[in-house]
């Protein structure tokens, strides 16, 4: 299969639950650090730095509508629409590379941040759809971060 038939993701668990995003979207993974909190509300648990730069933290469980994440687990960096944003989830377990067409869209506006569904060694994983990620979060605006940060 070429790669234009595949699609490569990275699968992590947030509370018990597998999902997925696709590699090309991932920066680099690391491990949790404590954000510092900014007044930002909602699923926005703070910001980190990250080699100089400033980026914001989602806590991917509340946008699920989990329980929020914990003190531990790891920071998934993404490459959003106009920032680098770092999602907690609670562990990556690896990558899998998938046939395109194995993948299920969801319906819009049924599946919130949920953009597909594939199976995956006997279960479901869905994958997250970064736009709708970022358009359902309270997410500060790229230019705004350094200030909250502040």
């Amino acid at each position: 299969m070429s790669d234009l038939e595949t699609l490569q993701l990275v699968i992590f668990t947030v509370d018990g639950d597998r999902y997925a995003l696709p590699i090309a979207d991932v920066q680099e993974i690391i491990g949790y650090t404590t954000p510092r909190p900014i007044d930002a509300g909602g699923d926005v648990r703070g910001v980190i730095s990250l080699r100089g730069k400033i980026i914001p933290v989602l806590d991917l469980a509340v946008r699920l509508g989990h329980p929020a994440s914990g003190e531990q687990g790891e920071i998934i960096i993404v490459d959003g629409a106009d920032q680098l944003v770092g999602v907690i989830v609670d562990d990556v377990d690896e990558v899998y590379t998938v046939a395109r067409d194995t993948l299920q869209e969801m319906p819009h506006g049924s599946a919130g941040v949920l953009g597909s569904i594939v199976e995956i060694e006997d279960s479901l994983v869905a994958v997250i759809d970064l736009e709708r990620l970022g358009a359902g979060s309270t997410l500060p605006a790229a230019e705004d971060v350094e200030r909250l940060a502040a």
